[in-house]
């Protein structure tokens, strides 16, 4: 059996566990309760605002000169002048002489000529003094109708003939002879130069290259998904150009005067025709443009009336992500009327003031709750200054 102490004993530590226990448990803080955390997802927003549009069409190009005329020399004979201008870069104004070929034997062929001229001239006045005496002397021999020959006229033809003969060769010594002086067909810049001073040329050949300065013109190719946006295909469209020159960015306007009418096989473009006045500013004064520059240029479009551009990636099954005044996302179908770069031009589908969510969202959900970070700022305010006013009391 057991013993009185054996019993008691468990009894006393066991009470004294219990007591410690209880302790314990007195000494032990209670958790602190966690404050309740705000999920409500986090957007930006950027304000819709509809405006007038007028659409805009890019393209580029290289402007080059609407004429480029190669002279080419159409009598023969030894080079004896040329103008100081006639070299390449230079300028010359319409009918100033670049070069003269020696003109002496287009002079003498215009003196033989002309001695042609006068004899025929002169035969021909003695067959007429001789038609009319055959005339007389036929009255006088017989009453009977006179035939051609016997009135001389073959010979009268003949005669005639021989004169338009020499008139023509006159004709054809003085355009030779004018052909010996060689002179600009336009107020041009000179692109190149083939001869030289004392050289020979003959007809037919090279004198040199000469581009005209009153206008320039630059092909500009446009897709055919542009087309839409230009009135009348682009023709009598104002055409903005850029390009730099001397080491900075210089503006050009120009006019679209023509479309090419094709489509280009290669590059699958319709090109358009811009037309510049005065490319080197030599009668306005205006900036340089310098054929062979590269451009790009901007084409003024149709009016596309009161529109929105916004993101394209906001752009999400034809409908974009607004933000309504209860702070609740919603999905609204829009109409795209084009696209521009990185974003689209909308016609339809929203208002002017709505909030349109710019920021991504991992999982949105039409007719959930928005919050703005400025909400966020407002709402730690209040408990800051709670806690601030706790700190004080405390204190005395």
């Amino acid at each position: 059996m057991a013993t009185k102490k054996q019993i008691i004993l468990p009894i006393i530590v066991l009470g004294i566990g219990i007591v410690g226990l209880v302790g314990l448990s007195a000494l032990k803080k209670p958790p602190e309760e966690k404050p309740e955390v705000d999920t409500t997802p986090l957007v930006s927003v950027q304000e819709i605002n509809y405006q007038p549009m007028t659409f805009e069409v890019s393209s580029y190009g290289v402007v080059n000169a609407k004429y480029m005329t190669e002279i080419i020399a159409q009598v023969g004979g030894e080079i004896i002048y040329l103008d100081p201008n006639f070299v390449k870069g230079g300028f010359v104004k319409k009918g100033e002489v670049l070069a003269k070929i020696d003109p002496s034997d287009y002079q003498s062929s215009l003196l033989d000529a002309q001695a042609s001229i006068a004899s025929s001239q002169a035969s021909l006045v003695q067959e007429r003094a001789n038609a009319e005496v055959a005339i007389r002397e036929w009255a006088d021999i017989t009453n009977r109708q006179p035939t051609d020959l016997s009135l001389r006229k073959p010979q009268l033809a003949q005669e005639l003939a021989k004169l338009k003969s020499a008139e023509a060769s006159l004709n054809r010594a003085k355009r030779d002879l004018e052909r010996t002086i060689i002179r600009a067909p336009y107020d041009a810049l000179i692109e190149g130069r083939d001869i030289g001073l004392g050289s020979f040329v003959s007809k037919g050949s090279p004198i040199g290259k000469v581009l005209n300065t009153d206008k320039a013109e630059v092909r500009l190719p446009i897709a055919d998904k542009e087309m839409q946006y230009l009135v009348n295909k682009g023709v009598n469209a104002t055409v903005n150009l850029s390009g730099n020159f001397a080491g900075s960015k210089q503006l050009w306007t120009g006019k679209i005067v023509r479309s090419e009418g094709v489509v280009d096989s290669k590059s699958r473009m319709t090109y358009l025709v811009a037309e510049i006045d005065d490319p080197y500013g030599l009668t306005t004064g205006k900036n340089e443009l310098r054929y062979g520059t590269y451009v790009t240029a901007t084409i003024e479009g149709s009016h596309a009336g009161n529109v929105a551009v916004v993101p394209r990636h906001l752009i999400v099954n034809g409908a974009v992500a607004i933000m309504d005044q209860d702070k609740t996302l919603r999905y609204k179908p829009v109409k795209v009327i084009r696209q521009e770069g990185a974003n689209v031009v909308i016609s339809e589908g929203l208002a002017s003031g709505m909030q349109l969510i710019t920021s991504a969202l991992d999982y949105p959900v039409d007719g959930m709750k928005v919050a703005l970070p400025e909400d966020r700022i407002l709402q730690k305010e209040p408990q800051a200054e709670k806690d601030d006013t706790e700190l004080a009391m405390e204190g005395e």
